[in-house]
């Protein structure tokens, strides 16, 4: 929230909407003044929320990839104060085993974010190749075992629930610890897998960079954005983005004049990202991996590529 600036009479967006704690806690700092945003592709997050907040909040189900069209849609132009997102798997999704997220809870292949999409993690887990399904487990779980565990996943096809994926991840896992996985790692041995399913069900890269456009482009000059990200993949991303955002004059070194006319649209607020310290994370395990970045909209003709933090905000080294 210091990050953020939340302030009243401006316009706020919490893009990631989820159980409502960004978005409850901007609105006790407006005092209901001004206009807040809260966007979720979840229907039932939307709708217990709307249950909670009442008319407080426009309150909107869609994929936050879409911010543009769904600002549109209110008559809203420009976001003059702020944009938080954050990522990943709110705890409702995880701790409801229907919705098939959680690997310790027995439930089905679902993993969709939003149930009316189409493609399951069932689809994929019986339906993909072998190589297709070990591309996905790499590439999106970063699992060194993607093209072993691939090969187990088609041998034992079908698989229909949870539990039977983790328990056939975690039998190939053990049987390739002692040359190929570390038996130090604390991750359970699905985890990565799971992850990198749930990546490709909800496009969850596909839509957050979408997202990170689309909300730099629509913010106002001193309007800011705060993302949260629980894995390397999204956060390389947003740095990414951020960078480029950041980035003024991108002609050759050599040349003499600029022609690319290259402007910087974001100062990043964040010169590293802010982590939870030990107490956070004794109180809220999930909090272990979170990584928030923070960036401020400038004005085109501001060139300045000194990165700051407010002086109570500090990362952890």
């Amino acid at each position: 929230m210091q990050l953020l600036a939340v302030r009243s009479g401006l316009v706020w967006v919490d893009a990631t909407a989820g159980g409502g704690g960004h978005l409850t806690e901007i609105l006790r700092r407006t005092n209901n003044s001004g206009t807040v945003i809260g966007i979720d592709r979840d229907p039932t997050a939307i709708g217990a929320l709307k249950a909670k907040l009442g008319q407080t909040a426009k309150l909107v189900q869609a994929n936050y990839s879409q911010i543009e069209s769904i600002l549109e849609g209110l008559g809203i132009e420009k976001v003059d104060g702020g944009i938080i997102a954050d990522l990943g798997m709110s705890s409702m999704q995880i701790e409801e085993a229907v919705r098939g997220f959680s690997f310790l809870n027995d439930g089905p292949l679902d993993m969709r974010m939003d149930p009316t999409t189409k493609i399951t993690a069932a689809e994929l887990v019986n339906t993909l190749p072998e190589r297709q399904l070990a591309d996905i487990i790499y590439q999106y779980g970063e699992e060194r075992l993607s093209r072993q565990i691939a090969s187990a996943i088609v041998e034992s096809r079908p698989i229909s629930s949870t539990a039977h994926l983790s328990s056939i991840i975690s039998q190939c896992v053990r049987r390739r610890s002692r040359s190929s996985y570390s038996l130090h790692d604390r991750l359970h041995p699905a985890t990565r897998t799971f992850q990198a399913l749930r990546i490709a069900v909800n496009d969850e890269l596909g839509s957050l960079e979408k997202f990170l456009l689309s909300a730099i482009k629509i913010l106002s000059t001193g309007g800011r954005i705060v993302v949260i990200t629980f894995h390397s993949l999204e956060d390389r991303l947003v740095k990414q983005i951020f960078r480029q955002a950041a980035q003024d004059c991108i002609c050759p070194p050599r040349q003499p004049v600029c022609t690319c006319l290259k402007r910087p649209e974001l100062l990043i607020i964040t010169k590293k990202p802010v982590t939870p310290d030990d107490i956070e994370v004794l109180a809220n395990p999930r909090s272990r991996s979170a990584k928030l970045r923070c960036g401020e909209k400038v004005a085109q003709e501001y060139i300045c590529r000194q990165s700051y933090l407010p002086s109570t905000i500090k990362p952890k080294s």
